[in-house]
């Protein structure tokens, strides 16, 4: 069962139903979207995933999915889980437009990856991002990821992988 993560300022709590406008209206927004996946899919399509944490991620327990809160409201969307592509696990995080620029997906990502080493015992975490997604590249660097390859997507984009090495206990 995925279980409830607190950071100084963001609350990481397994999706209630009632979450289910924030999260499509945060998928449904093209400038989260465009590094989601394979990109902007329909409202009908946010909402059908939204109902797969429950029936199939939940009910399963596949892997960690959480909604994001800051200050109570839902301001974004995290994993952490077993992906081919990284040839590990791997972090999956969106934050809103509204909390971008303050800190959060810094803190987001080192509870994340902390997570993976602390509570999942890995010895190393990935993350995918697009190479045009600067602002994540950066932010992941910044908290000790490298880049370790890339991938080139089936549309000729490309794809970085970084992963980040357990050094030492307190390393985040």
């Amino acid at each position: 069962m995925t279980p409830t993560l607190r950071t100084e300022r963001l609350l990481l709590s397994p999706y209630v139903p009632g979450d289910e406008e924030a999260f499509t209206a945060l998928f449904q927004d093209r400038r989260v979207s465009r590094w989601m996946g394979d990109g902007p899919v329909s409202e009908a399509e946010d909402r059908a995933l939204f109902g797969r944490i429950f029936t199939k991620v939940y009910a399963r327990e596949l892997f960690d999915v959480w909604a994001v809160r800051h200050d109570g409201p839902l301001v974004g969307h995290a994993e952490i889980k077993r992906t081919d592509e990284a040839g590990g696990y791997e972090i999956i995080y969106a934050l809103a437009p509204s909390a971008w620029g303050a800190g959060l997906g810094t803190e987001l990502a080192r509870a994340l990856t902390a997570y993976g080493f602390e509570t999942l015992g890995l010895a190393e975490v990935h993350a995918t991002v697009a190479a045009e997604n600067g602002a994540s590249l950066a932010l992941l660097e910044r908290i000790g990821f490298a880049h370790v390859r890339d991938v080139t997507e089936d549309d000729g984009s490309t794809t970085r992988v970084l992963t980040c090495r357990r050094t030492a206990p307190d390393t985040l």
